[in-house]
């Protein structure tokens, strides 16, 4: 089984599927990772790590860390540099239109011919333009390729701990129980340093107190059936029950 996650930054593939991408490594899938920038336009921390002309390079040094602690097998980017995010703390596209992105896209899929993709939700989750054409572009590839399947993560159900970012249009086909690699997905989340005050920023002004990164982890991910190429998938079986069976029990 080979597995690839496409995201617009370093640090999305650990926030939104951390967990699942550990578990599906530890059952012998290969997984992965494919980033669409360096995540240049974004935080540096507090106080700043990097500077502005470092931070790229900087991010993916973090995200090949968090890909190592989750169990993924290869780290990839795309040419793209993500936006400096606006005065107002705006938050931008790192190009056009997904007809942009999707045939650079196209090309890695060529020969990794991975089984399933993940990527972002068709909301962005919290509206993010960047991770909205993410989503879009991935689909035009994967079906321009014809790659089996696409799973978007962080999709909604009743009960979300995070509903107000969950894609509101991406109904959960399954949730994923990431107790058992919650070690794994923490120390991720440790590896991308420069992101830490942004993880527990929220969650630390609504309780008033500094909020530690292990109690805003997400322990149940969430999954869409984004689509699907055909109904017979890896060794002639369905792609979407075969990638379920890695990680559903029963």
């Amino acid at each position: 089984m080979n597995i690839l996650c496409v995201t617009a930054h370093p640090d999305d593939e650990s926030v939104f599927a951390g967990g699942t991408l550990a578990l599906l490594a530890a059952a012998g899938a290969e997984v992965g990772i494919l980033c669409c920038t360096r995540g240049e336009g974004g935080e540096a921390g507090e106080p700043p790590l990097a500077s502005r002309a470092e931070l790229g390079s900087m991010r993916e040094a973090e995200l090949r860390c968090a890909a190592r602690a989750l169990g993924c097998a290869s780290v990839g980017f795309l040419p793209f540099r993500d936006p400096d995010i606006g005065p107002q703390d705006e938050l931008f596209a790192f190009a056009p239109t997904p007809e942009a992105v999707a045939p650079l896209l196209a090309e890695r899929f060529r020969p990794l011919r991975p089984d399933a993709l993940i990527t972002h939700g068709s909301g962005g989750e919290y509206g993010h333009p960047a991770h909205i054409l993410v989503h879009r572009a991935v689909l035009q590839a994967a079906r321009g390729e014809g790659i089996p399947a696409v799973f978007s993560f962080h999709a909604d159900y009743e009960g979300h701990p995070r509903r107000r970012a969950a894609n509101r249009d991406d109904p959960a086909d399954f949730i994923v129980n990431v107790d058992s690699v919650f070690d794994r997905k923490l120390a991720a989340m440790e590896c991308h340093r420069t992101q830490g005050a942004l993880f527990v920023r929220r969650a630390s002004a609504e309780a008033g107190r500094p909020v530690p990164l292990r109690d805003v982890i997400l322990r149940r991910e969430s999954f869409h059936r984004a689509f699907s190429a055909a109904a017979g998938g890896a060794g002639g079986r369905d792609i979407f029950a075969l990638v379920e069976s890695f990680l559903v029990p029963g």
